[in-house]
């Protein structure tokens, strides 16, 4: 056992991994997927849908053999994909027969000029302000829920000779597949932990220890899995990868500590974007490791102490902190109805902090008594019921895609931080990663733009002044009924793995362990390898379909 456990960290250890630009083209193979999904789910009769086997074998099987058998021609893969989706396409869409009745209710049908100018706010039966519901957007589930399927596909298929060596995780410098997947993971957090953040910009000035207590109640379970993680490894003699994250040190630490460091942080973002944090967190990460020796400290120093033995682990902390701030800065781009929503409601936030601070520095006898109760409510006054402008956000993460790519090309130029380090989550890794992910997000974006475009969707301007206009929701409500079937959300396996996706991330990798235990992967043929992952996969995403309906893990 202690031999083969030996070659099997032998077998991970030491890569140099890929290029940008072929872990690009293994990843468009989710974007062709999806194209492929949404020609055929546009194109079908309204009395069919795409049940879980098709679901599996279009959305699924095509990110399983692009690390895997298509790996070193992904091209092709896309090919082959973009082939049928090609042929859907000169099909045209289906349109239902007869529109169905107005799904505005009663009140808001007599009244559609509060739901055009926004004035109308949700209210308790008593009269106070609720925090609004965020709108759902399909594109983002997509974006999860392939992140996910990738990582579950990797933490398994890395263990097998099928999956090229240049896609595992490098062991100093280098870009893979897998040292991506890290990153996309805290970044794809940082896009959810914006939620409480739009609907209800004043959580930002709430009491800060009732919400630390709140978020450490949340990330707890985590910590426990972090734990119970390391005993277990460290109790069967499982192969594991010590330069990851230290000795005892694991992901799970990582992503449970991450919203918590965020909560010190709100003080901050009542009064400065969230990006330019991200930024400054991301170059305090980069000074650390060239100015304080921390670099050398991860490279060099033996493993002698608790915080030697976890120096990845530690050291990396930052870094990923600088990850999980620049999604929470695209989550506030993407989730609300329109991209500049956030940015209104922070500096409604920052003049009413700066009006408290300069009321409680006067007298009493001059200050507003009612100065808290009008700064919650000129904070909450917009609220998020309205239609989204997706080709505003679309335009607007591509302008952040750009600028993230422009900057990671500047920053390898001069050599900044010797290159991509997942290991240490340098600087240049950290701008990687958002690049990628704002790149991916906007395909996603893009591809239910064309697919699924509709007026509700997209901004309009009146032709007499050119002035930006909501759309008349009753009298487009028609068409949008024609295609709520086919324009309701994700594709339903997507939404299923995006709704369970930490209990899904845990049985992942409880199921990889176990078939790690039970057979000698790395001596296994590729055939063999594929059936072992083919049935991997559809358990896993039939453990999601059976329970789409319901939320396995709640806390």
């Amino acid at each position: 056992m202690s031999d083969y456990k030996a070659s099997k960290e032998a077998f991970v250890s030491g890569m140099t991994g890929s290029s940008i630009g072929h872990i690009n083209m293994v990843s468009f193979a989710a974007l062709s997927s999806i194209a492929l999904h949404s020609a055929l789910r546009t194109r079908l009769p309204a009395s069919k849908s795409i049940h879980f086997p098709t679901e599996v074998l279009i959305l699924v099987l095509p990110l399983l053999l692009s690390i895997t058998l298509f790996a070193n021609t992904p091209g092709m893969l896309s090919l082959i994909l973009l082939f049928p989706t090609g042929l859907l396409v000169l099909i045209p869409p289906r349109e239902s027969g007869t529109p169905l009745p107005s799904n505005l209710s009663p009140s808001r049908s007599a009244s559609p000029n509060r739901e055009r100018d926004g004035s109308s706010t949700p209210t308790h039966e008593s009269g106070s302000v609720q925090p609004s519901a965020v709108p759902p957007l399909p594109a983002l589930t997509t974006y999860r829920a392939h992140m996910l399927l990738l990582t579950f596909l990797c933490i398994l298929a890395v263990d097998f000779p099928v999956f090229p060596r240049s896609l595992a995780k490098c062991e100093t410098f280098g870009v893979s597949i897998m040292d991506l997947g890290v990153g996309s993971f805290v970044f794809s957090q940082g896009i959810v932990s914006a939620i409480p953040l739009i609907k209800d910009p004043s959580y930002l000035t709430s009491s800060w220890f009732p919400k630390f207590r709140t978020v450490l109640r949340k990330c707890l379970p985590v910590l426990i899995l972090g734990v119970l993680r390391t005993l277990s490894v460290k109790g069967t003699e499982y192969p594991e990868h010590e330069t990851e994250y230290g000795t005892h040190w694991n992901f799970f630490f990582t992503i449970a500590l991450l919203p918590l460091l965020e909560v010190l942080l709100h003080p901050l973002i009542v009064h400065a974007p969230i990006s330019l944090l991200g930024i400054v967190a991301a170059v305090s990460q980069q000074l650390s490791l060239s100015s304080l020796g921390f670099m050398r400290f991860v490279f060099e120093a033996p493993r002698v102490s608790l915080i030697s033995a976890n120096k990845e682990g530690l050291v990396s902390l930052t870094g990923y902190f600088a990850v999980h701030l620049l999604g929470l800065s695209t989550g506030t781009l993407v989730l609300p109805p329109t991209p500049s929503y956030f940015r209104r409601r922070q500096q409604q936030l920052a003049r009413a902090d700066t009006t408290k601070a300069d009321s409680d520095s006067s007298s009493d006898s001059d200050a507003d008594p009612g100065g808290d109760s009008s700064r919650k409510e000129s904070t909450r006054r917009v609220h998020l019921y309205q239609k989204r402008e997706n080709d505003k956000t679309a335009i607007e993460l591509f302008s952040y895609a750009v600028v993230w790519w422009v900057l990671l090309g500047v920053l390898a130029a001069f050599n900044v931080g010797s290159g991509i380090s997942r290991r240490l989550v340098n600087l240049q890794y950290i701008i990687w990663v958002a690049a990628y992910n704002t790149s991916f997000l906007f395909g996603y974006l893009l591809l239910d733009l064309l697919f699924f475009a509709s007026p509700l969707s997209k901004s309009m301007y009146s032709p007499t002044s050119k002035l930006k206009v909501h759309p008349d929701t009753e009298f487009l409500s028609q068409r949008e009924n024609r295609k709520q079937d086919v324009a309701r959300g994700a594709a339903t396996l997507l939404e299923a793995i995006n709704r369970n996706g930490l209990a899904l991330f845990l049985f992942a990798n409880v199921a990889t362990g176990l078939i790690n235990l039970s057979i000698p992967t790395m001596y296994t043929s590729d055939w063999a390898a594929m059936l072992v992952l083919g049935l991997y996969a559809t358990g896993l995403c039939s453990v999601a379909w059976v329970f789409k309906d319901k939320k396995l893990w709640k806390f």
